[in-house]
């Protein structure tokens, strides 16, 4: 997948609208009670609306001009009974569809979230965050109309569309050709509206896309923002974001209201053409008052109908977007998935071995090859969709890496920026597949046993600190959801965040707001060494987790770290080298590998790689 950002519109594989639609519907089989209740109702109300015109017809020609009042007043009776029969069942109807949509609405909303729970990082690298709460949210909700129209507006006014035109000939076919004159003008027009109307809708999500992404960003990075007085420039991106959406609205929402504009037409030339015919052709004394009136209730009710299926259509136009986008993530697959007949992996030891392990991440070239020079004037080439270079001449993040680790070591990782210490971590703990090589735990292929098994038994803490919106108490928990009280602040005590919890207001009860605002970098990063401490791993994964925390904090929280560390099969990735001067390893890593390892003492006296790495960060020139 190719990365994408709000820079650029979303490219979708087109599906076709009518698969769309009915897997959209597909969701109503659920409801197949619910459902056939509301079309029970329906033909109830459709079939009174077709007496109408019939009873005012026979209230004219047989009761008002033959004086029999009894038999109208009779008429009257009953239509009064059966047309307020009909508007409780029209808000029976309204109500149990609400039910039914906002129910299917909710199971697709959760049917999604759950599915981008199960994508890998590669999904999340490749789009901004804001484009994916687009689809979540908005995109979801443009349904709801859909569905509830379907059932309400498109099944009872095809039927009393029909109707009506059988009634209508049966009576009078002259009357009734004359008064459908226009529909193959309609017809055509439709047609011409829609070819285009459903592109520019699709246009129209996009940009919304875009926007969306765009404000989640801007949001997200605001204390950037004003602190390079960054907020001239975020606003006219701003305006140039909001003006593409509107453009793209009105474009969309033009074609929209021209098919009102051809309906309106084509029912004035309907009405006109019936009274023509009525009056000059066939003559006023053939055809009876109370027939015409009859006919003019019919067109009435033959062209809101096709009024209202014409409004539903665009609403299919101008929805079925956003389901293309909701079904195009439900069918983007992970490709870090259990295979089938995967086992689960026993309690873990801890030896973790990489078997010629090869991996490279996947750029933004979008599966092309693409030769150039670069901003830094180096040649750059792309690569494939899957990752893997399209180039001999790409280098790789990890290429024909090999070692062993044994139960209960601890390794340390060092080396410059993007050399790859991460991404060993990151395979380890599968949130990554390998492309060439294996990579085991316990002589057990991470491939081969389940996800959960895996890193349920790991405990991962990252140089992103993150705290969700909860209490203190919650956030630790969250290492270990079934923690006690007691585990949680045994610890918090372990890495030193007991004492600054205790000076809170609420203690362990005080509320987070979303990524623990109000905290310091160095007191989150406690905490959330305090939520990797209290799940007490197998393996243990340290990607840069002192790196917020100053040097005298780091001394009191050591305690804590050589105590979780112990007898554990750990990782530790550094760039401060004095954190890992007790590993029992260290790997140098550059260049696609592992270019030197040994201990701090073994590694100082080779002179090598480490020598000067350690040089040059604790000799002062």
């Amino acid at each position: 997948m190719s990365i994408n950002s709000y820079k650029e519109d979303e490219q979708l594989a087109g599906t076709g609208k009518t698969r769309t639609i009915l897997r959209l519907l597909s969701y109503m089989r659920s409801f197949k009670k619910e459902i056939t209740a509301v079309l029970f109702i329906m033909a109830f109300c459709v079939t009174v609306s077709l007496l109408n015109p019939l009873i005012i017809e026979a209230a004219i020609d047989r009761c008002i001009s033959a004086g029999n009042l009894p038999g109208l007043f009779r008429l009257i009776g009953m239509a009064l009974v059966l047309n307020l029969l009909m508007i409780g069942g029209i808000r029976l109807r309204m109500y149990i569809m609400a039910k039914v949509c906002n129910s299917i609405l909710l199971t697709i909303r959760q049917e999604l979230y759950s599915h981008i729970q199960t994508l890998d990082l590669q999904f999340f690298d490749s789009r901004p965050t804001g484009k994916i709460l687009a689809r979540v949210i908005g995109d979801i909700n443009s349904l709801k109309d859909v569905l509830n129209n379907f059932v309400t507006t498109l099944i009872p006014d095809f039927i009393t569309v029909v109707s009506v035109v059988v009634i209508m000939f049966i009576k009078n076919p002259p009357l009734a050709a004359a008064s459908l004159c226009s529909l193959p003008f309609m017809a055509v027009c439709i047609w011409l509206i829609q070819v285009y109307s459903h592109k520019k809708w699709q246009d129209f999500r996009k940009k919304s896309s875009n926007l969306n992404a765009f404000i989640h960003e801007d949001i997200s990075g605001m204390r950037i923002i004003q602190s390079f007085s960054a907020e001239p420039e975020t606003g006219e991106t701003f305006d140039v974001l909001l003006k593409e959406h509107r453009s793209s609205f009105i474009r969309a929402v033009r074609l929209n209201d021209a098919m009102g504009s051809v309906i309106d037409l084509s029912w004035g030339v309907g009405v006109a053409a019936l009274y023509f015919v009525g009056l000059h052709i066939l003559g006023a004394e053939n055809v009876s008052v109370g027939t015409f009136l009859a006919f003019g209730g019919y067109i009435t009710m033959f062209w809101n109908p096709i009024m209202n299926l014409s409004n539903f259509y665009n609403q299919i136009i101008t929805n079925i977007a956003g389901a293309e986008r909701v079904f195009e993530i439900m069918d983007t697959g992970a490709t870090v998935t259990d295979e089938e007949n995967v086992t689960e992996i026993p309690p873990i030891k801890g030896q973790v071995t990489f078997s010629h392990v090869s991996f490279s991440y996947e750029n933004s070239s979008r599966g092309k090859a693409s030769h150039e020079k670069n901003s830094c004037g180096n040649s750059s080439y792309g690569k494939n969709s899957y990752g893997k270079a399209s180039h001999d001449n790409t280098a790789k993040v990890l290429n024909d890496v090999s070692f062993t680790i044994r139960p209960g070591e601890t390794i340390a990782l060092v080396g410059p920026t993007g050399a790859g210490k991460t991404t060993i971590v990151n395979l380890i703990s599968r949130f990554y597949d390998v492309q060439e090589g294996v990579v085991s735990i316990d002589g057990y292929d991470v491939k081969k046993v389940s996800i959960e098994s895996l890193r349920r038994q790991m405990g991962i803490m990252t140089q992103d600190n993150f705290l969700f919106t909860g209490t203190i108490k919650e956030n630790i928990r969250y290492g270990k959801l079934d923690a006690t009280d007691e585990e949680i602040i045994e610890a918090a005590k372990a890495v030193h965040a007991h004492d600054f919890i205790c000076r809170l207001e609420k203690g362990y009860d005080t509320p987070l707001t979303e990524r623990g605002g109000g905290l310091s970098v160095g007191q989150k990063q406690l905490l959330a060494f305090a939520r990797t401490m209290v799940s007490r791993p197998n393996i243990l994964i340290l990607d840069e987790a002192t790196s917020s925390i100053d040097t005298n904090t780091e001394l009191l929280v050591q305690d804590g770290i050589d105590a979780l560390l112990k007898g554990r099969t750990s990782f530790v990735i550094a760039h401060r080298l004095s954190t890992i001067q007790k590993a029992d390893r260290i790997f140098v890593i550059d260049n696609g590998g592992i270019v030197e390892e040994g201990s701090a003492a073994e590694l100082m006296a080779k002179k090598g790689a480490y020598y000067r790495l350690h040089n040059a960060q604790f000799i002062t020139v």
